[in-house]
């Protein structure tokens, strides 16, 4: 990979944000995003997601490390609560990022965010949840980022919407190679939509890599409780004699079970549930 392919990256990345061991957010964090991913930044509550994302931003400074990434006329950062000027309207917002973005700004990308379903004249205090988090896209994707952070971006729309929403990101990244960086709870959602992966744990990185080579490395087999040396496991569970593990095989896989290829959601939901994570 040339440095020219890659989006975002971080080398031992740290953010503390008091004393003591307890205080840091990030620690020794490692990865290089590709251009034109879609990337899930998935975690449990506290894992460092946020922290992650506003340091990209350049909102917050390493306490050590470093992070790499697009200049801020070319990157977009749209958080969790979507701050958005209260008093003005939608109409006004979109003039606004248009103001500000005059060389990049795309009015058709900003419109296709809200899809006709918000009057312009609307002022930003009077919407719902849904509502703003429409108009928060609509403002990044019309700077037509190289780098688009979006921190729980989904958390406030209906399924349909969310839906809708998912495939505009896609797309964008698709005919723009924009590179798409988004912290997500909604498992379910990411499984077809992101082809890149980074799994944070207790404020390190604990899966890294393309969807696909992270999914063919795993196999998860079920059958009677056995030794699984030498293989890496991940996550292993057992009802009365029957065993079911995730494993990482190391070599051909010998003995009575049964297996098949795991999907995005047992992958993550078992690196999510083993306290230390498998190694990286």
């Amino acid at each position: 990979m040339t440095r020219d392919a890659i989006a975002l990256e971080a080398d031992l990345l740290g953010k503390r944000y008091g004393g003591g061991t307890r205080g840091w957010a990030l620690r020794e964090c490692a990865f290089a995003l590709p251009t034109g991913r879609v990337c899930a930044l998935v975690g449990p509550n506290g894992a460092g997601k946020s922290t992650l994302l506003a340091l990209a931003a350049g909102l917050l400074r390493p306490t050590e490390g470093s992070i790499k990434a697009p200049a801020r006329e070319h990157l977009a950062y749209v958080a969790q609560d979507k701050p958005l000027h209260p008093r003005l309207t939608v109409a006004d917002t979109l003039r606004m990022g248009r103001e500000l973005n005059p060389d990049r700004w795309d009015d058709a990308a900003a419109r296709r965010a809200l899809a006709d379903t918000l009057d312009p004249k609307a002022v930003v205090r009077t919407l719902s949840g849904g509502q703003r988090t429409r108009v928060a896209l609509a403002l990044a994707l019309g700077k037509r980022p190289e780098l688009l952070l979006l921190d729980e971006p989904m958390a406030d729309l209906d399924p349909l919407a969310r839906h809708q929403l998912m495939g505009l990101l896609m797309a964008d990244a698709a005919e723009r190679g924009t590179t798409v960086l988004m912290s997500s709870h909604i498992l379910t959602e990411l499984e077809g939509a992101c082809d890149h992966l980074l799994l944070l744990h207790g404020g390190r990185i604990r899966l890294d890599g393309p969807v696909d080579e992270l999914l063919s490395a795993h196999t998860l087999l079920t059958g009677p409780v056995a030794d699984l040396a030498p293989h890496t496991v991940v996550e292993s569970r057992t009802t009365g004699r029957q065993l079911t593990a995730l494993i990482r095989p190391e070599g051909p896989l010998e003995g009575p079970w049964e297996t098949r290829d795991p999907s995005l959601e047992d992958l993550l939901l078992a690196h999510l549930r083993t306290t230390e994570g498998a190694p990286a």
